[in-house]
């Protein structure tokens, strides 16, 4: 009789169930995940320490000091002079559309591409790589003269449909690589019950990849939270601006100082980081089920 493979983290134990005891390589990797994970942290915990600070305050103790006392002008100070619920608004119109939008392109295109067996189906895979390489610098002028041109300019709807195209492409890419590997029994099998192409998709096709169809949803969220370049190129008034532009345009004004400056990038942070852990279960059951498929 052949004896059972061990389960899973069963290498952790010992012949007799207890813990082995850790080496000294366990404990470097710990240590040396505590080093990234202070390093990843250090400049949100000096974004907030600072935001809390009086210009007197930090020119006294520096920016490494926690404040004396609580400060809270900067942050009153940036949101009336910004507006930041409409900046805040906008970035939530503009990233949440796109992200929606970018997905449900990006299912039809990938269902198309990779289970659809398109032709040449190898060569339009690399194209819509190759239009992810290209840098936003080189789109400004065609697409400013473009959407002159259709009367869109300075309008939200501009950069909705440049960063739907833009994400799309990648989630494209993506989805076509992982539809390609979908079983074909299961597909068969959709088929012999009757259903059609359409049903197959809506019913069959993205429950299944709905994990991975989640992580496209946050990461384009938060990507296109943080576009700068596009957002202020075509988004040139006050009302129509996003969070990141207002930020940047302010402080070319010269109007705020470091505690204020502060206080703008913690209320530009705070939004993601919510939206971030909101979607945190969900983002790790995506990757784990990309992990283990």
């Amino acid at each position: 009789m052949e004896t059972p493979a061990p389960a899973p983290g069963a290498a952790k134990r010992t012949r007799s169930g207890k813990r082995r005891p850790r080496t000294v390589t366990d404990w470097l990797l710990l240590a040396l995940g505590i080093v990234v994970a202070v390093v990843i942290a250090f400049p949100f915990i000096l974004i907030l320490i600072n935001s809390f600070k009086s210009p007197q305050d930090y020119a006294a103790t520096g920016p490494l000091q926690l404040p004396t006392q609580l400060y809270f002008d900067g942050i009153v100070r940036f949101w009336e002079r910004v507006d930041f619920p409409q900046k805040l608004g906008n970035s939530i119109l503009i990233a949440g559309v796109v992200s929606v939008l970018a997905v449900l392109i990006s299912v039809l295109n990938a269902f198309a591409i990779g289970i659809g067996r398109v032709r040449a189906r190898t060569s339009i895979i690399v194209l819509f790589l190759l239009a992810n390489l290209l840098p936003q610098e080189a789109l400004l002028y065609p697409l400013y003269y473009m959407f002159k041109q259709v009367g869109l300019y300075d309008n939200v709807w501009s950069v909705i449909i440049i960063f739907t195209v833009i994400q799309s492409a990648f989630g494209t890419y993506l989805l076509s690589s992982v539809f390609g590997t979908f079983p074909k029994e299961v597909l068969e099998a959709a088929a012999l019950d009757g259903a059609g192409r359409w049903t197959t998709l809506w019913r069959v096709i993205v429950p299944i990849s709905r994990p991975t169809l989640a992580v496209l949803l946050i990461f384009f969220f938060i990507w296109t939270w943080n576009e700068f370049l596009i957002p202020l190129t075509f988004l040139v008034s006050n009302d129509n601006q996003t969070v990141p532009v207002a930020i940047s345009v302010l402080q070319g004004d010269r109007l705020m100082d470091v505690t204020t400056t502060s206080a703008s990038a913690l209320l530009g942070l705070i939004p993601t980081l919510v939206f971030f852990l909101i979607f945190q279960r969900t983002l790790t059951r995506g990757i784990t089920a990309g992990a283990v498929k």
